[in-house]
């Protein structure tokens, strides 16, 4: 689970950590947070991305004009 999950862009990421936590219920967000190392605000906005239907179909992972930095 966390293998995948690192594998993922940022935008995939919060919205797998808020697909699991959706699974779970009461609780669900902090036992994610901990177990994928990623803040609980984050799967929020993640929660609120799933609910945006228009978004979920937008194929861009960065904005028009982004630059990659390197790691």
């Amino acid at each position: 689970m966390k293998a995948f999950f690192d594998s993922l862009s940022e935008k995939d990421k919060r919205r797998y950590a808020a697909v699991e936590v959706s699974k779970l219920g009461h609780g669900g967000t902090e036992y994610i947070s901990r177990i994928l190392d990623i803040d609980p605000n984050t799967i929020r906005r993640g929660i609120v991305d799933l609910e945006d239907t228009e978004a979920l179909v937008e194929p861009r992972v960065r904005k028009k004009g982004a630059v990659a930095r390197p790691k």
